[in-house]
């Protein structure tokens, strides 16, 4: 039973969101989980991978028919990342402070699908790319001690709605000539497998590194890392998954870690229209990867029948600029202003009230919804572990 809703106005985002300076921290990691080829969660580093360069051309195909695909269907909700925190404040002696604790793609929401394609501001984009994308999320903001004026709220994505999404998205057919859904997204994991080794490069052997496109693909394995950060005043934990490193993490802990995100996508057409298809996936290919600070993307660009052909490193910081020297057609510092007064509204709306509320967005709406969906409890989104812990310190 759905009550007590509030809406955040998308209108004129470029008109109220330019001229904003919202302030945000480096993302800095403070803890990490990994889980393992049968995708059993882990603390520490162990699914860790590192970068290195595939032979090209690399064709992304062989390998389809045994793909060991991770199939998500059950709904984990934010466990690993909780269980990281509470193995992380048990061994410091102390309490991770944030406003809010999600997964990065949730942040990731905020920055891109919510803030940009509803309003339809991306500049000359509506006409060219129709968008279904709606933003429904969980959101479980709880106290843990009475006698405490502190809160955290905790939002992850509506699972079900989920589902259903990538059952639409691989039940349509492909266009004329086109690969389906399955087999590109395989290309993706494809070429990660070609790109990373286990160890590092001068721990690993020529035969290690040389047989990489015979190894069996499987996206079980994954290395997240959790990291803290800040929107204005609004502090957050953000968990999300890293593909690779480009050496090794520093030993002091406050430098950057050169993370590595891994990315596939066509040779764009080299006209205005392949142009700006090109910024909107650069849209979120800066997004996932700055709220996690992954300061490098390798693109390894393919043609229509899986073949790389070449591969461009891209600075995370860049981006906007290479954007705004192009068709211009989205604004960094828009996206960051929009996603931090989106939160601290959203700080406010809910003002320190326990209980389970969900966060909407229909394809055309010109706001989002927020409802009240339960006056207490968390709605299953927090371990009873975390909640026990968290109660008890």
């Amino acid at each position: 039973m759905e009550f007590q809703h509030e809406m955040f106005d998308l209108s004129r985002p470029e008109e109220r969101f330019q001229h904003m300076k919202v302030p945000m921290r480096r993302p800095q990691e403070i803890a990490c989980f990994s889980y393992d080829e049968n995708h059993e969660f882990l603390l520490g580093d162990a699914s860790m991978s590192y970068y290195y360069p595939p032979k090209l051309p690399a064709d992304l195909n062989p390998g389809f028919d045994t793909f060991r695909e991770l199939i998500k269907t059950a709904d984990e909700h934010l466990d690993a990342l909780l269980d990281t925190i509470t193995a992380l404040e048990k061994e410091k002696g102390k309490k991770c402070e944030a406003d809010i604790i999600t997964w990065r793609g949730m942040m990731t929401k905020a920055n891109h699908d919510c803030s940009l394609h509803p309003a339809g501001w991306l500049r000359n984009e509506c006409d060219l790319f129709p968008v279904r994308a709606q933003c429904m999320i969980l959101l479980s903001l709880l106290r843990f001690k009475p006698d405490l004026l502190t809160y955290y709220s905790f939002i992850e994505e509506n699972n079900s709605f989920k589902n259903e999404e990538k059952e639409r998205q691989f039940a349509e057919p492909p266009r004329p000539g086109a690969p389906s859904q399955e087999l590109m997204c395989y290309w993706g994991y494809k070429f990660e497998t070609l790109s990373v080794l286990k160890k590092p490069w001068d721990a690993s052997t020529r035969q290690e590194i040389e047989n990489r496109p015979n190894e069996i693909v499987n996206n079980h394995a994954q290395y997240c890392s959790v990291v803290a950060t800040r929107f204005g005043d609004l502090r957050a934990i953000l968990g999300g998954e890293v593909d690779a490193i480009w050496d090794c993490k520093p030993e002091r802990k406050n430098d950057q870690i050169h993370w590595v995100e891994l990315k596939t996508t066509e040779e764009p057409a080299r006209n205005k229209y392949g142009m700006l298809k090109m910024e909107r996936k650069l849209l979120k290919y800066w997004a996932q990867s700055f709220l996690l600070g992954v300061p490098t993307i390798i693109v390894g660009f393919r043609d229509k029948y899986g073949i790389v052909q070449r591969i461009e490193e891209m600075d995370t910081a860049q981006i906007p600029v290479r954007v705004q020297r192009g068709l211009n057609s989205w604004n960094a510092q828009v996206c960051i202003n929009f996603a931090a007064s989106f939160l601290e509204w959203l700080k406010q709306v809910i003002g320190g009230r326990d209980g389970t509320w969900r966060i909407r967005k229909g394809s055309h709406d010109p706001q989002i919804s927020v409802y009240r969906l339960e006056t207490g409890g968390h709605g299953d989104i927090l371990p009873i572990s975390f909640e026990q812990w968290r109660t008890q310190t």
